[in-house]
């Protein structure tokens, strides 16, 4: 009896740890200063684009008149005006992005996971997506030129960037929703199948609302990278310093076109306004990016 005690208590006894090598120590040691390394070689660049943004941008971003006014009315080489007229520019294309583009990328996603995964249909309709995905945007803005202005005679107009912008984000949210879908448990499937609940309600019902954080997240995400877009707008639409509502008609400014523009005068008053522009925009993408977050926590699956 008390050889088997003795034995139970070596077993649970927790062998003892060896001291490790010197040459796996070496090893170790090598590995954290490679990786801190590449992360402070990663971190220097972004934090001299900050600074510099601040530097020179955040004097524009402080003026009274830069939330409330255009540069209307304003020469190359006079400082003053405001980024309005840009801002709401950005924002409108963006929504109108944002509306086409976030239900057609979340039913494509649907059908592929829940409906087509092995369907010929399906494995088009994927490899369309891996081509969009690695579309340039200067090709995005081309083929609306050649569709939107060539072929039907429209004018170049905002709604004309804005369909380009749905080009570049569509495949951002197929691959989102798709990897979301794929996230959910079969068991939730599965369960709501037996209780006799048809596939349509199953995915409406119990799928999206599941999967909808990371959605939401994706979804901001994607569009927060396509309101950055340059090439669309030197093609699609003119660039104008008064303040446009018009989608369809005239010339529209937005942030990253006002960018480009104001950096073509040459002048101190534009590169001023450049500036100013470049870190309202940073400063509209960390706000986007914020949102995200924050949608992210509030759609996210209450486990309790």
């Amino acid at each position: 009896m008390r050889t088997d005690t003795a034995d139970v208590e070596q077993l649970a006894t927790p062998p003892a740890f060896h001291r490790l090598s010197f040459g796996r120590k070496l090893k170790n040691n090598i590995a954290t200063t490679v990786f801190a390394a590449a992360f402070v070689l990663a971190v220097i660049p972004l934090l001299w684009v900050l600074f510099t943004l601040l530097q020179r941008g955040l004097t524009p971003l402080l003026a009274a008149d830069w939330w409330t006014h255009s540069f209307n009315g304003l020469l190359p080489t006079d400082f003053g005006g405001g980024i309005y007229h840009a801002l709401i520019g950005t924002l409108l294309q963006g929504l109108v992005c944002a509306v086409i583009s976030v239900p057609l990328g979340v039913l494509v996603g649907v059908y592929l996971i829940e409906y087509g995964r092995d369907s010929r249909f399906a494995r088009v309709a994927t490899f369309m997506v891996d081509i969009l995905s690695g579309l340039p945007s200067i090709v995005a803005g081309l083929f609306i030129y050649a569709l939107w202005i060539t072929t039907f005679g429209l004018n170049k107009s905002g709604f004309a960037v804005a369909l380009s912008l749905v080009l570049l984000m569509l495949p951002v949210v197929v691959r989102v929703t798709e990897t979301m879908l794929l996230i959910v448990p079969d068991e939730l499937r599965e369960a709501s199948y037996a209780l006799g609940v048809p596939k349509w309600k199953t995915i409406v019902k119990i799928v999206l609302p599941t999967a909808l954080s990371g959605i939401v997240t994706g979804v901001m995400l994607g569009l927060a990278r396509v309101l950055g877009e340059t090439a669309p707008l030197l093609i699609l639409v003119g660039y104008a310093n008064s303040i446009s509502f018009n989608l369809f008609q005239g010339e529209m400014a937005s942030l990253p076109l006002t960018i480009f523009m104001e950096r073509s005068t040459g002048t101190a008053a534009g590169d001023y306004r450049m500036w100013g522009a470049a870190l309202t925009l940073v400063v509209v993408i960390m706000l986007i990016n914020l949102l995200a977050t924050l949608l992210s926590k509030l759609f996210a699956v209450k486990t309790k």
